[in-house]
């Protein structure tokens, strides 16, 4: 699958197929996380993979939007060291496009993830350290959950050419949304 038609039919997936995620796609996910840009290159994330199926479920339980856990045969959970950082305030930006890129490149690979949410809240943030032994100077960014999906959800159309300007915020930008999917065919 092509870098376009990724970015464009990638859907958060909260249903699995009980098999098992491959070990080399595993690394290949990860590798495409640290290739994700960061604040002078300072590349805070650090990873956590949770294959226990009690541990997954013991999350699904104490956080209130993880149900995907329950099903999922894998999470990566993303992390962000907080010392030593040349530009700290911009961690979770860093953390934030290593995710994304993650749930690409497990989209490319046939893959199905979902982005769940722990980053700021200080009490989802806490249930992961806990649970997982993080040490004082890493934090949980996000957790997402990966498989082999068992749905498929429709994609919507989310192009909204009302929310360009061009210039300045009073000219409307008209390039149409069929000029751009004919380009992310070719």
């Amino acid at each position: 699958m092509d870098g376009m038609k990724a970015l464009m039919t990638r859907r958060s997936i909260r249903v699995f197929r009980p098999e098992p995620v491959e070990p080399e796609i595993i690394r290949t996910l990860i590798e495409a996380a640290m290739y994700a840009p960061s604040a002078g290159d300072q590349e805070p994330w650090r990873f956590v993979l949770i294959q226990d199926p009690a541990t997954l479920q013991r999350i699904a339980i104490d956080h209130p939007y993880a149900s995907a856990l329950e099903s999922a045969p894998m999470a990566i959970l993303v992390c962000a060291a907080t010392r030593d950082l040349p530009h700290p305030d911009y961690r979770a930006e860093d953390c934030a496009a290593a995710t994304q890129n993650l749930m690409l490149a497990a989209h490319m690979q046939g893959l199905g993830s979902v982005w769940i949410g722990l980053y700021p809240k200080r009490d989802r943030m806490a249930i992961l350290s806990r649970l997982l032994h993080l040490p004082e100077d890493v934090e949980p960014f996000a957790l997402v959950p990966v498989g082999h999906p068992l749905e498929h959800p429709e994609q919507p159309e989310r192009y909204r050419p009302e929310w360009i300007r061009s210039e300045r915020w009073f000219d409307a930008w008209t390039f149409g949304r069929q000029d751009l999917r004919a380009k992310a065919d070719q």
